[in-house]
């Protein structure tokens, strides 16, 4: 059974608790049909329904969103020093705890995956899972077979030796290359350092799928959708966990 406060549940919506009283003494929310009477009560959200102005109000246990990562945008829930990708969703959606699964450079673009379940995010970045991340890599100079090699045997840095990562050379050219390159780990700047050992620096990366999980195509720049039931299940399925 899981329990919450009618005002905490009408919060998540995106107004304050004093706010949600008031809303409960006007008589604009009902639990199973019948008017509120006090925003204290306890709900049961696996059964209780709840509207609020004659529409639903929803009590998922957890809510998940992708996201299509414009560059310029940076990947943290709060931030005075720019735009977040929280930023991004409606003012609703802002209110509900999501927090984003790993972090992409503020130049970076592409899947941001927003969650409200800590363990799942944790379990989606943590190396020891080893769920794999899939970026496009443009970078200089040709890229070629024998740096495909190098990173499937682990980059070593000046701080830590990368975890093996499965790079493809897509397109080859004197001038610059586009690389796709699958890693399972996350730590800082990693694949622009790791690119950058071989002497290809980055000069554009876009990350184009999680731990299996694609982004949507339709999604423009600065888009977002929330997570499809069969990507969800998936998630929870290889994370081990339950939905």
């Amino acid at each position: 059974m899981r329990k919450m406060r009618l005002d905490r549940l009408l919060a998540r919506g995106g107004v304050s608790r004093r706010e949600a009283a008031a809303l409960v003494k006007a008589g604009r929310v009902t639990v199973n049909g019948v008017s509120a009477a006090d925003p204290a009560m306890a709900l049961d959200l696996d059964s209780d329904r709840v509207t609020l102005n004659g529409e639903a109000v929803r009590t998922d246990k957890h809510f998940h969103v992708m996201l299509n990562k414009p560059a310029g945008v940076l990947t943290a829930t709060e931030d005075g020093r720019g735009q977040t990708v929280l930023d991004l969703l409606p003012r609703t959606w802002q209110s509900l705890g999501l927090g984003p699964v790993g972090r992409l450079d503020k130049d970076t673009t592409g899947l941001v995956i927003l969650t409200t379940d800590g363990q799942l995010a944790h379990r989606l970045i943590a190396p020891k899972w080893e769920q794999g991340k899939r970026y496009l890599a443009r970078v200089e100079g040709r890229a070629t077979d024998e740096d495909a090699r190098r990173m499937a045997q682990g980059i070593p840095l000046k701080d830590f030796t990368c975890k093996p990562a499965k790079m493809t050379v897509l397109e080859a050219g004197d001038a610059e290359s586009l690389c796709e390159i699958i890693v399972t780990e996350g730590k800082y700047h990693q694949v622009k350092r790791m690119f950058g050992a071989l002497g290809h620096p980055v000069t554009a990366l876009h990350r184009a799928s999680i731990a299996g999980v694609e982004l949507d195509p339709s999604l423009p720049p600065g888009g977002w959708r929330e997570l499809t039931a069969e990507e969800r299940t998936h998630l929870y399925t290889i994370t081990e966990l339950e939905e």
